[in-house]
């Protein structure tokens, strides 16, 4: 009996001073990486399709090898961001034709209604260089955070869509879409046509 005392004895004392320490434990916030950002360069795309513009050095821009891939589809992928600015492009052959890829856009856009807090339509509208189109800022937790279509509304139909590799969390890609988008609108401002 009195073996169980001197084992318990120590252990309770142990207990007492552990408790009478008076330390404010509150756990850390969850962190996350620290992201260092590259100079705003920008270089010229020109290649056989019938647009150019400019797009950040550090993207790379590559052909689109998916198996529905056609011709002038490309990916501009931001390989620091793990994010891709997928682009296609399509002749336009009449105005129904036209019409049903506007609509397209829109859907595409609006199919992230259900986790977007925000979805935001702004006309694109370069006169001069016969750009018109609509840019979609989808803010919240939804796969594509942009999404643009660009258009000379005869013959030519040029969509994008940004994506990250990563669960969407918007709190956390905020500052990269920030940093991102200013690429697009400076793409979207350099865009033309070729005749």
């Amino acid at each position: 009996m009195k073996m169980k005392y001197l084992f318990f004895l120590p252990v309770l004392l142990l207990l007492c001073v552990a408790a009478c320490q008076n330390n404010d434990y509150s756990p850390k916030p969850r962190g996350y990486f620290r992201i260092v950002y590259p100079e705003k360069k920008y270089r010229e795309f020109s290649s056989s399709a019938p647009f150019s513009f400019q797009y950040p050095v550090y993207a790379k821009m590559e052909a689109d090898k998916s198996k529905n891939a056609e011709e002038n589809w490309y990916n501009l992928h931001f390989t620091q961001f793990n994010g891709y600015l997928h682009l296609t492009y399509y002749d336009v052959a009449d105005k129904a034709a036209y019409d049903e890829m506007v609509e397209d856009a829109r859907k595409l856009a609006f199919k992230h209604t259900i986790k977007a807090s925000a979805i935001d339509q702004k006309l694109i509208n370069y006169p001069d260089r016969k750009v018109y189109g609509i840019y979609y800022a989808i803010e919240g937790n939804t796969a594509s955070s942009v999404q643009f279509f660009l258009t000379d509304s005869t013959k030519h139909y040029f969509r994008g869509a940004l994506y990250f590799n990563e669960r969407p969390q918007y709190d956390s890609i905020e500052p990269v879409l920030k940093f991102i988008k200013k690429d697009i609108d400076r793409m979207i401002s350099t865009f033309k046509w070729k005749k």
